[in-house]
């Protein structure tokens, strides 16, 4: 593309005003974006927030999630201040201004192409992360389940004492682990002492230390295992033979993987977004029936 096309320009000014908290969020101001469109007076601009905000609800999305009404202090002249309306809007409320915007402003079409782009990124980028807390979600509950059956067999085999199942799961680690026990994964992931390890793992290295359990757990079982220190160095030996697999495929070691959100922010956001579809099948969104 030429440097002369109008493109690059019009995605410099929509970034330019974009603002983005500590956190990595992301929001314009309607005064800014109005202002970026050439609309003189703000009043003229506040028709095409109902209008997108019509359009919002008919979407299916909540409003509330896309446009947040805030009031602001601008200056009036000799120290003065006074208030005014202001709307922080998410990249998809922007999208749905611009099509609701006067098509003869200079940079309405720009604007429509720039941020249908950006919004169908984001949509990609949501779709893939709905699949990683959905994948999370699933293997953190076989992860549950098989803990549970891993204990059992570990049991029969003399893991009894709390003591001896701590010794027994360090085995485990260390061979997944590259010789790091429970706690040295804890250190190295920059944990606190009371956030569970397995509630921060990605669906990479819950996958890893999955079939760890359940390979063990067949294992012992497949070997009638009844001595604690066999167990244990069964269990290392399992660890170890999950680690050389991830190393020979190229893959990234467990204990170098992020840290994932805390599985329980997943599941509450999971349980809303299950909740709003029934909602929506059952006759609208909650704006519609407000």
């Amino acid at each position: 593309m030429s440097e002369s096309s109008p493109i690059p320009a019009a995605s410099n000014t929509f970034e330019r005003i974009k603002r983005v908290t500590a956190e990595g969020q992301e929001s314009w101001s309607a005064r800014d974006l109005a202002r970026v469109l050439e609309y003189l007076n703000f009043r003229n601009f506040q028709p095409v927030i109902e209008k997108a905000k019509e359009a919002c609800i008919k979407s299916g999305h909540p409003v509330a999630d896309h446009f947040a009404e805030i009031r602001n202090m601008v200056d009036i002249g000799s120290g003065a201040q006074r208030e005014v309306e202001d709307w922080t809007l998410s990249r998809y409320a922007c999208y749905l201004l611009i099509q609701n915007a006067d098509p003869s402003k200079p940079l309405v079409a720009l604007g429509q192409s720039y941020f249908a782009v950006q919004t169908r990124r984001q949509e990609l980028a949501d779709d893939k992360a709905l699949k990683e807390d959905k994948t999370r979600l699933l293997l953190r509950g076989e992860m549950k389940k098989h803990n549970k059956n891993l204990a059992g067999v570990a049991k029969q085999a003399g893991v009894i004492q709390p003591l001896d199942y701590a010794i027994f799961m360090d085995h485990g680690y260390r061979g997944l682990y590259g010789g790091l026990t429970a706690k040295g994964v804890h250190a190295r992931k920059r944990l606190k002492p009371k956030e569970p390890l397995l509630d921060y793992m990605g669906s990479t290295e819950l996958a890893a230390n999955l079939f760890r359990a359940t390979q063990t757990e067949e294992k012992l079982r497949r070997e009638n295992v009844r001595n604690k220190d066999q167990a244990n160095r069964i269990h290392e030996a399992v660890g170890r033979t999950v680690r050389r697999t991830i190393h020979e495929l190229g893959g990234t070691m467990p204990e170098n993987l992020p840290l994932a959100e805390n599985i329980k922010k997943v599941e509450s956001r999971e349980k809303k977004r299950i909740k709003a579809e029934q909602k929506k099948l059952a006759g609208g969104s909650p704006e519609t029936k407000a």
